[in-house]
């Protein structure tokens, strides 16, 4: 085969191989996504509980409400790291793609 012909066959697997990578980076920001939007409900339900133990002055359920806010609130902070993250390897993907197809 020529040169040319086995670059360009190249370029067609490795772009190939990169929108299959993208798409699963897509799916993570996704999965990601809902992750997030779970978590800030639970914060919430997890507040508003917290909230009704303070009037009603149970002082065990209160020190409970706050370790799972705690525990939230972790969880959340660490689905957002992976959102972003996930969006940076998909921004990456696809700048190594562009590279590759101009080669």
């Amino acid at each position: 085969m020529k040169p040319l012909t086995i670059v360009a066959a190249g370029a067609v697997v490795v772009a190939l191989s990169c929108g299959v990578a993208g798409a699963q980076n897509g799916r993570e920001i996704r999965q990601d996504r809902k992750d997030v939007r779970q978590d800030r409900r639970e914060l919430a339900g997890d507040q508003r509980e917290l909230g009704r133990d303070r009037e009603a002055g149970r002082s065990d359920e209160v020190k409970l409400d706050r370790a799972e806010l705690r525990d939230d609130q972790r969880e959340l902070r660490e689905d957002v790291r992976d959102r972003r993250d996930d969006r940076r390897d998909l921004r990456q993907d696809r700048r190594e793609l562009r590279r590759d197809v101009r080669q």
